[in-house]
């Protein structure tokens, strides 16, 4: 069963009769460009093919109904009972953006909705953004707002407050904007300074290529604490160098940073957000293998000067690397989720089958190994009943 029929089965089940339609958003890998979105750098994300599914029937009033077909929990209450940090757990991602929306000035209705999802949760492949995304691009088209790339943008900003206020992650906007941006076939160029965006080809299948994505099985949590401290040190840096973020900063500026811990993280971000111009640059030249020494020194750089990786990841990269991936890095906030590898096509079996084994030698839980090719952003996925 896919996602959209499991979506519109659980509503036709929990709510009678049909949805007005069933919307999805994908999840997303980011090919580069880690932790540099709330830095007003440039990221490289590409939505990738697992969805989350929300079928969605406009209400005359201001009730939200929300069922999933992943938990027992429901949510059911007034967009008067929304606000930050209420409601908690899922039902946040899906009644913050409704509140956002209206919070923004725009007439939306009351919803019911009901959720299905084939986009790992914790894996750091961005479940939240997706079902967020979802959402948003119902409630846009039944609102009437505009969905075209600028509406796009202000429904990912919508998403992005929502999950910052109400569901209290303190997340950048980059995963929402490939969710609702990307095109099949395609990297995002984003550019979290002023916004703007343009598709890089990424054409993995022509070079031989693959994506291969490991979930750790390891939770990926960015509401403990560690994921805000280390974006208000940034902010912080940024601010005892005079700059607006640390996009304006550059690599002799890190001298003047007295506290050692900080000049770390600000490291990182200033040479990860040029690596993801030099890995454009090779994508341009079509030399895709080109990029792999470049993911290698962007995990390096999460690694020591970010500090947010995990044994579970290192296990991963390592053993990619050292089963002839040409390039590996963990891939989303770090602190558990997954890892990336990109793998010539004859290698996949080889690397696949060094990591299973570097995990269970390591007494780790078996991990989740998939491939991924660059899929396309949020649509209607079926239109509801005349």
């Amino acid at each position: 069963m896919t996602v959209v029929t499991a979506a519109a089965t659980s509503f036709e089940r929990s709510f009678g009769g049909e949805p007005d339609g069933v919307w999805t958003a994908p999840g997303r890998v980011n090919l580069i460009g880690e932790h540099v979105d709330y830095n007003a750098g440039l990221c490289l994300p590409l939505a990738i093919g697992e969805r989350t599914a929300a079928a969605v029937r406009a209400r005359d009033d201001d009730r939200l109904r929300l069922v999933s077909t992943q938990t027992e929990q429901t949510w059911d209450g007034r967009l008067d009972d929304v606000g930050p940090g209420r409601p908690q757990g899922w039902p946040a991602y899906v009644a913050g953006v409704v509140w956002s929306l209206r919070e923004a000035g725009h007439d939306v209705p009351g919803i019911e909705v009901a959720v299905a999802s084939s986009v790992p949760v914790g894996a750091g492949l961005s479940s939240s953004a997706a079902l967020e995304c979802a959402v948003a691009l119902a409630v846009a088209e039944l609102a009437g707002l505009p969905t075209d790339d600028a509406g796009r943008g202000h429904l990912a900003a919508a998403c992005v407050r929502a999950e910052n206020e109400v569901a209290g992650a303190p997340t950048g906007g980059m995963d929402q904007a490939v969710s609702l941006l990307a095109r099949e076939g395609h990297a995002l160029l984003l550019d979290c300074r002023d916004g703007t965006h343009r598709h890089v080809t990424l054409p993995l299948d022509a070079a031989g290529v693959v994506l291969l994505v490991v979930d750790t099985r390891a939770p990926h949590r960015l509401v403990d604490g560690q994921y805000a401290a280390r974006r208000a040190l940034c902010a912080d840096a940024a601010a005892r160098l005079g700059v607006t973020s640390l996009r304006e900063a550059v690599p002799a500026d890190l001298d003047r940073l007295e506290d050692a811990e900080q000049r770390r993280r600000a490291r990182h971000v200033i040479t990860e957000i040029g690596r993801v111009a030099h890995v454009v640059d090779l994508l341009q030249r079509n030399d895709i293998e080109g990029i792999g020494p470049l993911l290698d020194a962007s995990h390096d750089s999460l690694r020591d000067d970010f500090e947010v990786s995990s044994t579970e990841l290192e296990t991963a990269v390592a053993a990619a690397r050292a089963a002839g991936a040409l390039g590996a890095r963990m891939t989303g906030a770090g602190f558990g989720g997954s890892a990336i590898a990109l793998v010539r096509q004859a290698d996949v079996g080889t690397v696949s089958a060094a990591v299973r084994r570097s995990f269970a030698d390591a007494g780790l839980g078996p991990p989740e190994l998939y491939t991924v090719t660059p899929s396309h952003g949020a649509e209607r996925a079926r239109a509801g009943a005349p």
